[in-house]
């Protein structure tokens, strides 16, 4: 899923320092061979940012300048930081700590509390919900499950901004944050929580660096030690630094300017954690003496993609959009985005999946392929879309990949027949090492074929595969490789959390999508509402959404796809409108601040079947149509009709029937606006009935075959039965 998927897995060290150089484009070029003072790259979507960040430490490192233990590379998430420490073994530098800020402090943190305080560092919360919802009992506030994880980010929001429980309500006022309780009751709940974890001996994340800073702050000679210890810092992601992990690094830094940032403000998504971009655009003003250098040479996206990704930015407001970057592709031309509207969710999420199938069966991977939501909520339609399309998926921010049970069970059996070796009897008829592997994780659940469905048992084999999949790309890299040798490798990748891709379709939220890539990327869901979601009211916030889905769009290296649906639920109000976000993108629709009359959106209808250009009009007077009903049938409510009212009422019949059968209230079946709109254009083939407002995949196949036979005048085959 990351851009390493498209490299070899498991590349040569470069030979010397300037090796390192090889095949960086100019300004990556500038960005590793800047050693020296503070630097700020801004990187823009594709760019190669971490290349070019982690090819800098090792050419310093290979070149002698930068020691490897004087240098500390800090990101936001254990991912990243372990993919940045493989990138830096694959380079000859090894030694390189590259951790997360929370990672970086806590081993600070357990080195010198002895030495601070005395004894062990308080024992580590690891979730510290179940505190907070006793907190919220001791100050008789009751709180239901969504409240309860409200509150709880409420609390981290409130520690990473410094805020304490006494100043929550006032900082809640200046920042124009929306509480999800009332201000002071949060307050109790924090300043119980707070009272809590000292009774109990306890710290939380947050208190890591909090604690940190406070022994650096009041120990000179501590903060003398480790700034000894690191000479030089890179931050990857600075646009998504926190007030308290800013001044984590002043603190890290002391009048030192051996700093290098990289981050990109148009990729803020996160400031309702804490995070702000004012860092990365305040660099220059607080070191004057700065190097700016910027990437622009988008190597993941096609010029469609970016085309569409400038266009969004083109439109932003604010002080992250005055510091935005143009993006340049720098790959050949691709399929353009394809926006699609559907009549109602489930039609959305079983066209999604009819689409991806359809990518599937031209050679995409399934891996290489990501549905993008607004919030997790949305997951669900999708799940069981795809599951009905038999199309394998999983789940953004599962377990990790090592940390699985059945992984772990693996790397148990492959060290115990690496240790057997011509001993292990399972091994008799294994020549090479794929199949030394395939042999032994055959006890362990791997078959040559997978498991139907989906559920734990696929998710096991999906684990499993992904092993032997590894091992075969091992030996094509090193031929002569035994049992033991990849065993080795494999624990070298769960020290660095570098795991093999297992091969699914990702389902994820746009936020967890940050810093990933594939293929082919369904955005869905655009609607009014959902994106921007309804609780941004204010421009920053507004314009932060319009972020996110720059986000998504550029997760994308050559398939687009851009999806809403009119209503929620089959028969629903087709009241709902596209993301304002795409006014003066997708074909036919309207730049922000330009009029029309009637403003009727030009998008592909039904996963593709019929595109509606302009305004819709009515067939019978010529007059523009605003309402849905109306647009349904092509005419106005009042103009003639010319239906025929026999063929009504078979369909209407029909349509009782089935909703009976089904158990359905009649309108999910089709409603009475399609239906009569069947009755008046009396289509005679399939491809007829699609050109009709309702009629999408999923009824299509399923009473398609009925509803013509009766516009034929002949009699229906049949109810098809539930599954």
């Amino acid at each position: 899923m990351t851009a390493a998927t498209h490299s070899s897995l498991f590349p040569q060290v470069p030979e010397s320092a300037d090796a390192v150089l090889d095949g960086l484009d100019p300004e990556q070029r500038e960005v590793a061979t800047a050693l020296h003072g503070p630097v700020c790259v801004l990187a823009g979507a594709g760019t190669g940012k971490t290349r070019a960040i982690t090819h800098r430490i090792a050419y310093g490192v290979r070149a002698g300048i930068l020691p490897p233990a004087s240098v500390l590379a800090v990101t936001f998430t254990n991912r990243a930081a372990g993919e940045m420490r493989g990138r830096l073994r694959q380079l000859g530098a090894g030694g390189v700590q590259a951790r997360t800020f929370h990672s970086a402090a806590l081993r600070q943190l357990q080195y010198f509390w002895p030495k601070v305080v005395g004894g062990d560092v308080p024992r580590l919360l690891e979730r510290k919900i179940q505190l907070v919802a006793e907190s919220a009992a001791r100050c008789r506030i009751r709180l239901d499950r969504n409240e309860l994880r409200d509150v709880t980010s409420e609390i981290e929001w409130a520690k990473v901004t410094q805020t304490v429980p006494a100043d929550y309500p006032a900082a809640v006022a200046k920042s124009l944050r929306d509480a999800p309780r009332d201000t002071s009751e949060i307050s109790q709940i924090y300043a119980m929580y707070e009272q809590l974890k000292r009774d109990r001996a306890v710290i939380d994340f947050e208190d890591v660096l909090l604690l940190t800073v406070g022994i650096l702050q009041d120990r000179q000679d501590i903060a003398d030690q480790i700034r000894r210890q690191y000479q030089h810092f890179v931050v990857d992601e600075y646009q998504d630094v926190s007030p308290l992990q800013q001044r984590l690094l002043d603190l890290w830094l002391g009048d030192r300017e051996s700093l290098c940032v990289v981050g990109d403000a148009s990729q803020t998504i996160y400031s309702f954690t804490g995070a702000t971009p004012d860092h990365l655009l305040n660099f220059r003003t607080r070191h004057p003496s700065a190097a700016v250098i910027k990437l622009v040479r988008d190597y993941r996206s096609t010029p469609q993609v970016v085309h569409l990704a400038n266009g969004l930015l083109n439109q932003a407001s604010g002080r992250a959009a005055e510091h935005r970057l143009e993006l340049i592709s720098q790959r050949d031309p691709g399929p353009d985005p394809a926006y699609l509207e559907y009549a109602d969710e489930p039609a959305e999420a079983e066209g999604t999946a009819s689409r991806i199938r359809d990518l599937i069966a031209t050679g995409v991977p399934a891996g290489e392929i990501a549905v993008l939501y607004r919030i997790n909520a949305q997951s669900e339609v999708y799940e069981q879309a795809l599951a009905d399309a038999g199309v394998p998926y999983q789940l953004r921010g599962a377990e990790r990949f090592f940390e699985r049970q059945e992984v772990r069970e693996a790397g148990v059996a492959l060290r115990g027949a690496a240790r057997a070796g011509a001993n292990d009897s399972l091994l008799d008829d294994a020549g090479d090492l794929p199949s030394q592997v395939r042999a032994v994780l055959s006890t362990k659940g791997w078959t040559t074929e997978p498991p139907a469905g989906s559920g734990a048992v696929r998710d096991r084999w999906e684990s499993l595969a992904a092993l032997v999949r590894l091992a075969e790309d091992f030996v094509r890299v090193k031929p002569e490789a035994t049992l033991a040798d990849l065993v080795a490798e494999l624990d070298e990748r769960a020290a660095a959390q570098h795991a093999p891709t297992v091969q699914g379709v990702t389902l994820a939220s746009l936020h967890a999508a940050k810093g990933l890539e594939w293929d082919a990327v369904f955005l869905v869901g655009l609607t009014e509402g959902m994106m921007p979601i309804t609780y941004a009211k204010t421009d920053e916030q507004v314009e932060e959404e319009r972020r996110l889905l720059y986000v998504g769009v550029t997760r994308a290296r050559l398939h687009l796809s851009l999806s809403w649906a009119l209503s929620r639920s089959p028969g629903g109000r087709a009241s709902r409108r596209p993301t304002r976000f795409l006014n003066g993108l997708r074909p036919g629709s309207l730049a922000p601040g330009a009029r029309t009359p009637g403003g009727a959106a030009t998008a592909e209808r039904g996963g593709g079947r019929r595109k509606r250009r302009g305004p819709a009009l009515c067939r019978v007077c010529g007059r523009t149509l605003t309402e849905a009903g109306e647009m349904k049938l092509m005419r106005c409510e009042d103009c003639p009709s010319d239906m025929d009212e026999g063929l009504y009422e078979r369909l209407r019949e029909w349509r009782s029937d089935q909703a009976k059968q089904l158990g359905q209230p009649a309108y999910c079946v089709f409603t009475d606006k399609t239906l009569m709109a069947i009755a008046e254009a009396v289509p005679g083939d399939e491809g007829e009935l699609t050109m009709i407002s309702g009629v999408g995949g999923r009824k299509l196949e399923r009473f398609g075959a009925d509803v013509l036979a009766i516009c034929a005048g002949q009699e229906p085959s049949g109810t098809e039965e539930e599954d």
